[in-house]
């Protein structure tokens, strides 16, 4: 969604929205309309930045990606080190 690279589908994050917020979907059994993005913050940026998320998920308006953010930069800092 955000750098429009196709991968598999055990390489990307599934994100769901719920109640105006994006959180991340690790384990793929949260209910709802899902998004795929890849767990990177260069990703993400790319799809905020491009407003893709409202438009996955048919909503209104901005979505709160505070958590989906704290999420991927714990997953990038976990596989620097």
């Amino acid at each position: 969604m955000g750098c429009r690279e196709r991968a598999a589908k055990d390489d990307l994050l599934r994100i769901v929205a719920a109640e105006g917020v994006c959180v991340p979907d690790r384990r793929g059994t949260l209910p709802g309309r899902g998004a795929y993005v890849h767990p990177t913050r260069v990703c993400l940026e790319l799809a905020v930045r491009r407003r893709a998320l409202p438009r996955a998920f048919r909503g209104p308006g901005p979505l709160d990606t505070t958590a989906l953010r704290r999420y991927v930069e714990h997953a990038d800092q976990a596989s620097a080190t």
